[in-house]
């Protein structure tokens, strides 16, 4: 498995940050070529099931996840969510977790641990270079201002 972490900062409040990172649906505004659905009813809680679907056409594969830890920031406790990945083709766990930041605004931290069936384990040094390098600009994205 790929293990990654990455960390970004942003100008927005603790709780602002965790809502524009957990709106599962706007990663898919992020990220190329993926689509978002959201099986289950708002709002996001423990159980909460999603799947995002990359690719195009039929080159294309679901990755369906489950939140299994979710505890939104509040008075000074830092939000953290744990997601584990149910699909057959990519497995693991990603973690986001956003703290105050001294000065205002707000650190994320965002860890993950990802397995592509079919890819040989040597392959997995550069999988987690990929893995940051995507997940940093879609977390940047979803941090900028509007």
């Amino acid at each position: 498995m790929a293990l990654f972490l990455l960390e970004r900062v942003s100008p927005y409040p603790v709780d602002q940050s965790w809502r524009r990172l957990t709106d599962w649906q706007r990663h898919a505004d992020v990220v190329p070529l993926t689509r978002v659905t959201v099986v289950t009813a708002p709002p996001t809680h423990e159980g909460t099931l999603f799947v995002a679907r990359s690719g195009l056409g039929p080159v294309a594969f679901d990755d369906p996840m489950e939140v299994v830890t979710w505890q939104p920031p509040g008075d000074g406790v830092p939000g953290m969510c744990r997601l584990v990945k149910r699909g057959s083709f990519v497995t693991g766990w990603a973690e986001i977790e956003v703290h105050a930041k001294d000065g205002g605004g707000s650190r994320v931290m965002w860890r993950e641990e990802i397995r592509v069936r079919l890819l040989p384990r040597f392959l997995d040094r550069g999988l987690a270079w990929a893995g940051r390098w995507m997940f940093g600009r879609a977390a940047e994205r979803l941090l900028r201002r509007p």
